[in-house]
């Protein structure tokens, strides 16, 4: 900049050109009093220039100001104010300028079509889509963005956008591939994986998320060889390879390693310099949890130098139906629900916690009162096949978990027949209808997988000769065979 300014100082005859392109650099490099200063010589770009830096310095009312004062106003100045509104999270005044804008580019379009994403106005933003009259590659990105709770959908118009003969970016890619890891959907991620060897997009930075996807979706042999094929090992490529075999069961909380896992806990400040975030403090209240220590897990968490979130609850509370502590569950369930008073899964843990000490009317309460707040627990589908394997299955051996898992105070035949019709039952016996012998069958499940059920999968795998790999909330089980990767610890 110092040499800009002394080149600019130099120049004998000035004209807007240059004058435009100095007053560009102070707005660039965010120094705004001296741009303001330097704000004379004023035409259209000028006055863009000016305005698009305030709202991307957060400064809507200097923006809006010069805006009002601006004699003649271009689609860059409506999509600059739109685009500013969005930023700052003021959507209400984003659509205000939007409506009102005498000249809407494709830009100002998209910076709407962005806010409402942003903001999960997801319906806005697809009337808007529709609506639109030319769509550019931002646009379509902006809508494929699938961290709205929406990967399929985002997923289907990434397939739409094909068609139409838009070619992808990195945008575009990175946002696909986070869908395909979300879902489990496998298939698309290999097209993808496809799509990127034969474009020049192909980076290090797009490998180590195709490195993550092949992870989410269990395929660890494939992610293995896309991280030796990366040129350039950065620490997200190694986070992302760890975390994939920490997911299916090559982690200390996973394998019981409780000393070691502490060990390392400690030592990222003494050794690494690197400050426990929230994050860490689940893991290690996961690694205690699962091992039994239910009062270190407490103790650590009254600890913390922050408060904790759900999701630290939440992990303390499936430590408590696997170990039965009563007392701990209710701790860890009230102050769950105190932060996601809509947690479907806070309410059934706590409510399998009573069912297993068959407290029936304690689970009548937690039911009632899911309700009566409106919670759901999101619902699976499907019923044949599964009285054929039950029969299998008892001749191999196999006795329903009546006494811990079957949750509802009714007779034993009822409660084999609900145990039956656990959500991973059904999806794996439509599974097995609907695909060729041989062929893995891949489970996303939305809870943690119940014991009864990794019982039942394990006999499934040996019956049927098929690798079932489940994904829950926590990690991956790798059945074949009748046994299980985690080795009956998880």
């Amino acid at each position: 900049m110092t040499r800009a300014q002394k080149l600019f100082d130099q120049i004998p005859q000035k004209d807007i050109v240059s004058y435009n392109i100095m007053l560009a650099c102070y707005v660039q490099n965010s120094w705004m009093e001296t741009a303001w200063s330097f704000f004379n010589s004023k035409d259209t770009a000028s006055w863009n220039t000016m305005i698009s830096g305030f709202a991307q310095n957060d400064a809507m009312g200097k923006a809006r100001e010069l805006f009002l004062a601006m004699p003649e106003k271009n689609s860059v100045t409506w999509s600059a104010m739109v685009s500013g509104f969005v930023e700052c999270g003021a959507l209400e005044f984003a659509e205000e300028f939007f409506e009102f804008a005498a000249e809407k580019s494709v830009v100002t379009w998209t910076a709407m079509i962005s806010g409402y994403m942003k903001f999960r106005k997801i319906q806005k933003a697809e009337r808007l889509f529709r609506d639109m009259p030319v769509k550019n590659l931002v646009t379509w990105n902006a809508m494929i963005f699938v961290e709205n709770r929406r990967a399929e959908d985002g997923l289907k118009l990434f397939r739409i956008m094909l068609r139409n003969g838009i070619r992808p970016n990195h945008s575009s890619l990175s946002s696909v591939i986070l869908g395909c890891s979300e879902l489990s959907a496998l298939q698309l991620g290999k097209q993808v994986h496809q799509l990127v060897c034969k474009s020049p997009l192909r980076d290090d930075t797009t490998s180590t998320s195709l490195i993550s996807m092949y992870c989410k979706c269990g395929v660890l042999d494939d992610a293995w060889k896309l991280f030796l094929e990366t040129n350039r090992k950065d620490v997200v490529s190694w986070n992302a390879m760890i975390s994939g075999y920490a997911q299916h069961g090559a982690a200390c909380n996973h394998a019981g390693m409780v000393d070691v896992g502490i060990r390392y806990f400690d030592s990222m400040v003494k050794d690494y310099g690197v400050e426990p975030r929230p994050n860490h403090y689940s893991c290690m209240v996961d690694l205690l949890g699962r091992a039994g220590k239910l009062r270190e897990a407490v103790d650590l968490i009254k600890k913390m130098p922050f408060k904790p979130h759900s999701t630290i609850f939440g992990t303390l509370l499936g430590a408590c139906r696997i170990h039965k502590n009563l007392e701990i569950a209710e701790f860890a369930a009230q102050n769950l629900l105190n932060l996601d008073p809509k947690s479907a899964a806070g309410y059934v843990q706590l409510a399998n916690v009573y069912a297993a000490m068959s407290k029936w009317d304690h689970v009548a309460r937690v039911r009632r009162s899911m309700k009566d707040n409106g919670v759901i627990k999101t619902p699976a589908s499907i019923h044949r096949k599964l009285n054929e394997l039950e029969k299998k299955m008892k001749l191999a051996g196999y006795v329903s978990d009546l006494e811990f898992f079957a949750l509802h105070d009714v007779g034993e035949e009822q409660k084999e027949q609900l145990l039956l019709r656990h959500s991973e039952k059904l999806v794996i016996a439509f599974g097995l209808i609907n695909t060729s012998y041989g062929t893995p069958i891949r489970v996303f499940k939305n809870l943690r997988v119940c014991g009864d059920c990794h019982r039942a999968i394990k006999y499934i795998s040996a019956i049927e000769r098929r690798d079932i790999i489940v994904r829950d909330t926590v990690r991956f089980h790798h059945f074949k065979d009748g046994c299980c990767s985690c080795g009956d610890y998880w």
